[in-house]
């Protein structure tokens, strides 16, 4: 059994109907009975229970109608052999079970579990609460009547809660809610990772997350072809050799960063740092004047330029390898001018904050559409670039993506809770690393930085944007171990990189 704290995350990740093909696989391939499979799903969820709360004396199962019922009553009928005290509330109609439902119900039943119809003022007093009422069968429908109200009342019971298979509410295949969903505190899956429990709602709906393939021939799974699949940090960061023992500067290539409007040269400074600490042989700041001597002071190897025009920034622009744009740019006319000449070079690009809302304003055309370039949005930039509101994008975060691949080519990094990363290759990558320490100011300016840094050591675009992104993410994740993700700075990161770099690369 895996958990998501624990990396990588199962290679493979699925939606629901491909998970229900892999469950019909199972069964007519492996001749696995239905049945049989839910009362394995349902004895790993009850063992995942009893682990994670070993001192529990009762529990409340809310049942819908479908298979996840199924699991439902196995997991009571599992608790009521401990002599857990035990209440199935039955919130769907029994009536409609299918055969193994049916079946595992009437094993509940024969248990001695005791069952309640739901009703507005049940009382919840059980030790821990379990949502087995929706499961995979839910999509982004209304969730009215008696279900919504069973997941109002679970919520606001303040009781740890395990949802099976997937928090009731939650889309399995884009990670969105419609409307309102089961806030769990350990979320079980099974026989393939749902991808939508790793992006969007899914991280903060989830809890503790565990996966269990309930013993399912694993080549049997390449009979489903998953189009989306989880980042891997150690397989990524293969794609940086370690240094040879003659190596110099030039051999790992310059970042040139550009941006840092008035008020704003904190940005292209993380950046820089950023760069500089995955290993970029030169690095250089292209900026306000006013900036320069704040950024040397702080990172004196850095090569700072005091730009005041566009006509400034053109003669620098012979020397770097590849150009960051972007943080702190702003939207002047300033602004405008910097990217307007990094644009022309056909260096590679790494385009983040103003620069992405520069393009998306159409003040400089179209902005074009590139191979070599990784565009970093968060869902409101991705919106904007796409013309659309942040919550389309945040409803299906892999449709957003990919979209705006087709749209502008390259490499782009739909940033936020399971950052996603699509190319001009099939396939959608997902990466699971990172916290919630993570939404404070800068962050983006590091990850820009990273990716700039990687790509200057030779890297492609799509290994230093899937090695980059993860590195982001794990290094967020070790401060947080460290230091706790509460009050979690942007700099922050900057150490943890430097020693993350020479723990992958040996």
């Amino acid at each position: 059994m895996e958990t998501s704290a624990t990396f990588p995350p199962p290679r493979h990740l699925y939606t629901a109907e491909q998970v229900r093909e892999l469950d019909r696989i199972a069964i007519e391939v492996q001749g696995i009975p239905g049945v049989q499979l839910m009362k394995r799903a349902g004895r790993v969820a009850f063992e995942a229970m009893l682990q994670a709360f070993p001192d529990l004396a009762s529990v409340s199962v809310f049942c819908g109608s479908g298979n996840n019922a199924g699991d439902g009553y196995v997991v009571a009928a599992l608790a009521a052999q401990r002599k857990i005290d035990v209440t199935i509330v039955q919130v769907g109609d029994a009536l409609k079970l299918g055969p193994d439902a049916k079946a595992a119900h009437d094993y509940a039943k024969a248990e001695g579990v005791t069952f309640v119809a739901w009703n507005d003022d049940i009382a919840l007093d059980a030790d821990v609460l379990v949502d087995a009422l929706l499961g995979t069968g839910f999509n982004t429908g209304q969730i009215e009547g008696k279900f919504k109200a069973a997941i109002e009342k679970i919520n606001s019971s303040a009781k740890p809660t395990l949802s099976v298979d997937l928090p009731s509410g939650l889309c399995a295949d884009t990670g969105a809610v419609k409307d309102i969903a089961v806030k769990a505190s350990l979320t079980v899956t099974f026989i393939g990772v749902k991808r939508g429990l790793l992006t969007g709602r899914g991280p903060a709906l989830c809890g503790a997350l565990q996966f269990d393939n309930l013993q399912i021939d694993e080549s049997l799974q390449s009979s489903v072809t998953a189009e989306v699949s989880s980042l891997n940090l150690a397989l990524s960061s293969q794609a940086l050799s370690p240094r040879e023992a003659d190596a110099h500067k030039g051999d790992f290539g310059h970042v040139m960063v550009i941006g840092g409007d008035v008020g704003m040269g904190g940005a292209p400074l993380m950046a820089v740092e950023a760069a500089a600490r995955v290993g970029a042989g030169l690095v250089s700041v292209a900026t306000r004047p006013e900036h320069v001597a704040a950024i040397l002071a702080r990172r004196p190897e850095a090569m700072v330029s005091g730009v005041p025009s566009g006509q400034a920034l053109e003669p620098l622009l012979e020397r770097p390898s590849v150009l960051v744009v972007g943080p702190g740019m702003g939207r002047s006319a300033w602004s405008e001018q910097m990217l307007q000449q990094a644009l022309k070079t056909g260096l590679p690009l790494v385009l983040d904050a103003d620069a992405l809302n520069i393009i998306s304003e159409g003040r400089l055309g179209t902005g074009g559409k590139r191979e070599n370039w990784i565009l970093t949005p968060h869902p409101g930039e991705a919106a904007r670039l796409l013309g659309c509101n942040t919550k389309e994008v945040q409803a299906d975060r892999f449709a957003a993506v990919e979209a705006l691949q087709k749209r502008y080519g390259g490499l782009v990094v739909l940033k936020g809770a399971g950052t996603l990363i699509a190319g001009s290759s099939k396939g959608i990558k997902l990466c699971a690393a990172g916290n919630p320490g993570m939404a404070s100011g800068g962050m983006g300016d590091v990850l820009s930085g990273i990716l700039g840094g990687l790509l200057a050591q030779g890297l492609s675009e799509t290994e230093a944007a899937e090695f980059g992104v993860n590195l982001h993410g794990a290094a967020a994740d070790k401060v947080a171990k460290e230091k706790g993700a509460h009050g979690m700075l942007a700099t922050d990161l900057v150490p943890a990189l430097h020693s993350l770099m020479n723990e992958l690369i040996t």
